[in-house]
């Protein structure tokens, strides 16, 4: 009772008011979202949260609080309960609730809505048009409409979504700007490239995001952890090729060790397993794992994965820095064309640089802060030298690198450029290097409070910038002033 009266005193969960006040729904926490957008693509809710239909939003799901629901349902004919999986224990808590408060209202769940699989967009939008169709007939007619849908004043109408389509590029998820992932799956296209596809089978975490553009892959999805379990029945596939499977730290240490490099030992899978260690269990929003490098109270970090892969049996090992894309480059070919038999692990280490950010950004701050010296990379592409040719894009899809027009009048392709959304990370110069692009891009040094000692080399670099473009101003003049043959 106690944390019931703390959670109505906190008020952990949200009630939404909303004209359609003989109705509503209750909700998962995390399904909120899903439920806004479907009852804006009905013209019952704005993109600001504003819902016609009361709504109740449980971000604590246990307990639950019967006094909340009895207050919510008061006065309702239906409520509908948006509850993914089962069994349905809130609909039957609620049913319970209710009946002993000698309120009547109608409570609807799995029904309208399935009573397994993913609530989905569209699973959850016919869940609630069936409810509507019961309990509100005339409130999607009437939210279709312009006039009824709530919008703030002096806002422009919405684009119909046709429309909208045309005007705004798709933006498929993608790994961060800066990921220690994108080098070395860059890695893994130039090795096909050069060896023929293989199979992949990816896993659960950031680095399924290599199943999308520009790279494109990972043929299975199996579950956290089970990359090698379920790419071990294909290696051997696509003409004796090995097979890579590849897995992140966290679903290494939740029961890829057991599960997939374990087996791999004791059945010896000649096939190749991938374990991406970026430091953090970072797809969930990097907590700590067993191999986290920082030191964590009451907890026992540092634990090499390498050791633990050894542990197991594993004979064949390789760790590589995934900035550094020879080493993956080099481990990568030699494990698809040793003639060792028996699995092989590839540890590919490069910290988060999302959690990287979260450590390092504050001892900075507080350095600028103090007047010490700092120096901070960004890397640029030379327009002159750039020849529009946009490999360097489409081999490692970073959201920094883009395109702006030609400063050449002889050139028609637009140029690569790197924007302010530039970490340092140096990934788009590796890739350049590592599949002989163009020699375009370039790393600059931002310091802040520079040292004597960089401020004179400042001014002895400018001065010899100067001169030498001062010596190919006159060349040009020279040349301008002869006259045509």
């Amino acid at each position: 009772m106690e944390k019931q009266l703390d959670k109505i005193e906190n008020h952990l969960n949200e009630m939404h008011a909303g004209d359609l006040d003989g109705i509503g729904i209750v909700m998962q926490g995390g399904l909120y979202n899903t439920v806004l957008r479907s009852l804006e693509m009905m013209g019952l809710a704005d993109v600001f949260g504003k819902s016609r239909v009361p709504l109740y939003v449980l971000n604590v799901t246990y307990p639950l609080v019967p006094n909340e629901f009895v207050e919510f349902a008061s006065g309702k004919r239906a409520l509908l309960i948006v509850e993914e999986g089962q069994p349905e224990y809130i609909e039957q808590s609620v049913n319970q609730f209710l009946r002993n408060a000698d309120i009547q209202t109608r409570v609807v769940g799995k029904g309208p809505l399935p009573m397994a699989g993913e609530y989905t967009g569209a699973v959850v939008s016919a869940g609630i048009k069936a409810f509507l169709a019961q309990w509100a007939p005339g409130a999607v007619a009437s939210g279709n409409s312009a006039s009824s849908a709530p919008a703030p004043a002096n806002e422009r109408p919405l684009l119909p979504i046709g429309e909208l389509r045309k005007a705004v590029p798709p933006r498929p998820p993608g790994l961060c700007t800066g990921c220690p992932e994108r080098p070395f799956f860059s890695s893994m296209k130039i090795v096909q490239k050069e060896l023929g596809s293989v199979h992949v089978s990816a896993d659960i975490g950031c680095h399924s995001f290599a199943t999308l553009a520009p790279f494109h892959m990972g043929a299975s999805i199996m579950g956290y952890g089970l990359g090698p379990a379920s790419g071990s029945a294909l290696s051997g596939g696509q003409g004796g090729k090995r097979s890579i499977s590849v897995m992140g730290d966290g679903g290494f240490w939740h029961n890829g060790l057991t599960s997939g490099i374990g087996n791999s030992v004791f059945n010896q899978h000649d096939s190749v397993t991938v374990i991406v260690d970026n430091g953090y269990a970072a797809a969930t929003g990097g907590q700590y794992i067993p191999s986290s490098r920082a030191e964590v109270k009451n907890r026992k970090g540092n634990n090499p994965i390498e050791r633990a892969v050894r542990g197991v049996g594993v004979e064949w090992v390789r760790t590589v820095q995934t900035y550094k894309m020879q080493q993956g480059i080099d481990a990568l070919r030699e494990a698809l064309t040793t003639a060792y038999k028996g699995p092989k692990v590839i540890i590919a280490e490069g910290e988060c640089q999302l959690n990287r950010a979260r450590r390092v950004a504050p001892v900075l701050r507080q350095m600028v802060k103090e007047g010490k010296r700092v120096v901070r990379q960004r890397f640029g592409i030379d327009p002159d030298v750039c020849t529009g040719d946009h490999s360097c894009i489409r081999l490692s899809g970073c959201p920094s690198l883009t395109i702006k027009s030609n400063p050449d009048p002889l050139r028609r392709d637009p140029i690569a450029h790197v924007d302010n959304s530039c970490v340092g990370c140096g990934v788009c110069g590796e890739v350049a290097h590592a599949a002989v692009l163009c020699p375009s891009f370039y790393r600059a040094d931002v310091i802040t409070n520079p040292s004597a000692w960089d401020r004179l080399k400042f001014r002895f670099r400018s001065a010899v910038i100067a001169f030498l473009q001062r010596r190919f101003d006159r060349r040009l003049a020279r040349i301008a002033a002869e006259p045509l043959p």
